[in-house]
């Protein structure tokens, strides 16, 4: 089992899908604290049409465990899983009310690049699709 500690959680890899001709090569994690799981973190490798609407980032923490930071620290842990990739930047996005994500990507020193609606052509596109933020994270 894969762990990335930061001394407050544990990732534990979940997946790893290779890739294909339509779905970026990702990891997908666990992230527990010392009581046990709080929620999962992806991390997505290259680009492709869809790669700046859905970023290469996702998480979600379970909402008993939410305003403890865990987005955050895990962001912290998969990034240099990133640079190990060869990646040089991320993109990072949440829909434009989703507040709390918001605050997590800036407090990584991610850069708003722009709200915008998701195209139709996007995977994952519906018609009552809220605007997202797209954020962009270099990676040193």
């Amino acid at each position: 089992m894969n762990r990335l500690p930061d001394g407050l959680i544990t990732l534990r890899l979940a997946e790893h899908y290779p890739g294909d001709n339509e779905i970026l090569p990702y990891y997908y994690y666990d992230i527990y604290d010392a009581g046990g799981p709080v929620g999962k973190i992806s991390i997505r490798f290259g680009d492709n049409a869809h790669s700046y609407y859905n970023g290469h980032v996702g998480y979600e923490i379970d909402e008993t465990h939410r305003g403890k930071r865990y987005a955050l620290r895990a962001c912290k842990l998969v990034l240099p899983v990133a640079r190990v990739h060869g990646m040089r930047r991320v993109y990072l996005t949440c829909e434009e009310s989703n507040i709390a994500s918001r605050k997590t990507i800036e407090a990584l020193g991610a850069e708003l690049l722009e709200i915008t609606d998701i195209p139709k052509s996007c995977f994952f596109w519906r018609s009552d699709i809220e605007r997202y933020c797209i954020y962009k994270k270099e990676l040193a």
